[in-house]
C-alpha cells in the first residue's frame, strides 16, 4: 500500500513538473522579444535624457547621446537575457547566491547610467518648472521680509513724532514762563527749539520714504507676478527659464532697494545725534538767580533730551534686529539635476523608470521559482521513469533507426564484391597419362 501511495505521489509530482515545463516551452517564444522591447523603450528614454544634458545640438551631439542609448539597450538585453537562464538553473547555493549578489551590482549600474536620464525624460521639464516655483517662494519671501522691515522702520515716525511734540510742548511752556520762570524765547527755549526742528528734519525724511517703499513693493510684487506666470505657461522650459533668470534679475534689485529705504539706521544715528551734538546757548538771564534758573532748566532738558534719544535708539535698534531677508540667486538647473534635486516630488516618474530597466528581475524569480518546483516535482526520479509515452515513442523510432543503420552496416560488411570475391587461382593439377603413376 505504501509503495502504491508513493508511486501515485511521484506520478503526480512529475504530471506537475511536466506542465510547468510545458509552460515554459510556451513562455520561452516571446520573452527574448519582451527583453529586447523593453531594452529598446528604455534606451529611448536614455536618449532624450542624455540630449538634455548636452549643450550642442549637431550632429556630434546627435550621435554621441543615439551611440550611449544603444551601448544602454544593449546592456540591459544583454544582462538580462544571461540571468534569465543561468539565475534559475543553477541548483547550489553557493551559485545562487553569486548570480543573485550579480543580478543587484548588475540593477545598480543599470540605475546609474540609465534609470536616473530615463526619470530625466519623463519628469525633467516638470522639474525644471519645480525649481522655478521654488524660486519664486523664496524671492517672494525674501520681498516681503524686506518690505515688513522698511514699514516697520516707517514705524519709528510715530516715536519721532512724539519725542518732537514733547520738546515742542516744552518749549511753548519756556515762552509762557511755566519752565523755567523767565517768560519768553531764551536760552532754555532756543535750545528745546533746535532739538524739536532736529527731529522735525528726521520725521519729515522718514515720511518722505514712505512712497518710495510702496513703489518699490508694487513693483515687485508685479515682476513676482511675471514669474509665476512664466512657470505654467505653455513652451519649451529652457526658453522660459532664460526669462525668468532675466525677471530674477530686476526683483533681486527691487529687494536690495528695499532694504536700503529703511530708516531705521538713520534714526539711530540720529538719536545718538540728539543728545551729543547740542548747542548750548549763552545763558541771558538779568540777574545770576534767572541764569542759575536757566542752567538748572537747560540741565533737566538735556536730561530729558537723553531719555528720548535711548527710545528711539532702542526702537531703532529693534527693528534693525529683525531677521535680514536672505538675498536669493535664481540659478539655471538641468532637467537631470532638476529630477534628482526635486526627487521627492516625483516618485511617480522615478518609480516608472526604475521599473522599466529592472522589470526582468520580477521574471528572473518567477523563473527561479518555477525551474525549483518542477526539480521537486522531479524529485529523485531517473529519466526512463520520467520519461511520456510521446517521449517512449520518439525514443522506440530513433532505437529503431539507429538499428536499422547498424544492419544496414553489417550487411554491407557481409556482401562480397564479384571483383573482388575471386581468390587467387587453384594450382594446376598436373595430369598423367592413364595408367602411369607418379
Amino acid at each position: 500500500m505504501s509503495e502504491k501511495y508513493h508511486d501515485h505521489v511521484r506520478s503526480q509530482g512529475l504530471r506537475y513538473a511536466k506542465e510547468l515545463e510545458g509552460h515554459l516551452s510556451w513562455l520561452d517564444t516571446f520573452t527574448g522579444a519582451a527583453l529586447g522591447v523593453l531594452a529598446v523603450a528604455s534606451g529611448i528614454y536614455t536618449y532624450l535624457g542624455v540630449s538634455s544634458l548636452l549643450d550642442d545640438n549637431g550632429a556630434l551631439s546627435f550621435f554621441a547621446a543615439m551611440a550611449y542609448s544603444i551601448a544602454v539597450s544593449v546592456g540591459i538585453f544583454v544582462f538580462w537575457s544571461f540571468l534569465i537562464r543561468l539565475l534559475p538553473a543553477v541548483r547550489t547555493a553557493r551559485a545562487r547566491v553569486g548570480l543573485f549578489l550579480s543580478m543587484l551590482l548588475g540593477c545598480g549600474a543599470i540605475i546609474a547610467m540609465s534609470s536616473w536620464l530615463n526619470a530625466a525624460a519623463l519628469a525633467g521639464a516638470a522639474a525644471v518648472e519645480q525649481h522655478l516655483a521654488r524660486t519664486v517662494q523664496d524671492y517672494q519671501q525674501s520681498l516681503e521680509q524686506a518690505n515688513a522691515i522698511a514699514i516697520a522702520a516707517q514705524g519709528l515716525e510715530r516715536d519721532v513724532a512724539r519725542a518732537r511734540q514733547s520738546f515742542e510742548d516744552l518749549s511753548e511752556l519756556e515762552a509762557t514762563g511755566n519752565l523755567s520762570g523767565l517768560a519768553g524765547r531764551g536760552a532754555v527755549f532756543r535750545v528745546l527749539r533746535q532739538k524739536s526742528q532736529e527731529l522735525q528734519t528726521l520725521e519729515n525724511q522718514i515720511a518722505s520714504q514712505g512712497p518710495l517703499i510702496d513703489t518699490s513693493f508694487a513693483e515687485g510684487n508685479l515682476i513676482l507676478s511675471r514669474m509665476r506666470a512664466l512657470t505654467v505657461e505653455p513652451g519649451p522650459v529652457e526658453a522660459r527659464s532664460v526669462e525668468f533668470s532675466e525677471e530674477a534679475v530686476r526683483l533681486a534689485g527691487v529687494i536690495t532697494q528695499i532694504r536700503q529705504l529703511s530708516v531705521a539706521p538713520l534714526v539711530e544715528r540720529a538719536a545718538q545725534d540728539l543728545s551729543a551734538s547740542v548747542v548750548l546757548p549763552q545763558l541771558d538771564g538779568a540777574t545770576d538767580a534767572n541764569r542759575s534758573d536757566q542752567a538748572a532748566t537747560i540741565t533737566s532738558v538735556l536730561e530729558v533730551l537723553s531719555q528720548r534719544a535711548d527710545t528711539l535708539r532702542v526702537a531703532a535698534q529693534e527693528v534693525m534686529a529683525m531677521p535680514t531677508p536672505v538675498e536669493p540667486v535664481y540659478t539655471p538647473i538641468s532637467t537631470a539635476d532638476a529630477v534628482i534635486k526635486y526627487a521627492a516630488n516625483f516618485v511617480p516618474s522615478w518609480a516608472g523608470a526604475i521599473a522599466i530597466d529592472l522589470l526582468p528581475a520580477v521574471l528572473v524569480f518567477i523563473l527561479t521559482i518555477t525551474q525549483a518546483a518542477i526539480r521537486a516535482g522531479r524529485g529523485d526520479v531517473s529519466l526512463e521513469d520520467s520519461m511520456t509515452l510521446a517521449e517512449l515513442r520518439v525514443a522506440r523510432a530513433a532505437l529503431m533507426d539507429i538499428d536499422g543503420e547498424t544492419l544496414d552496416i553489417e550487411d554491407r560488411e557481409r556482401r562480397i564484391d564479384p571483383e573482388d570475391a575471386v581468390g587467387p587461382k587453384p594450382a594446376a593439377i598436373e595430369t598423367l597419362p592413364s595408367g602411369s603413376k607418379r
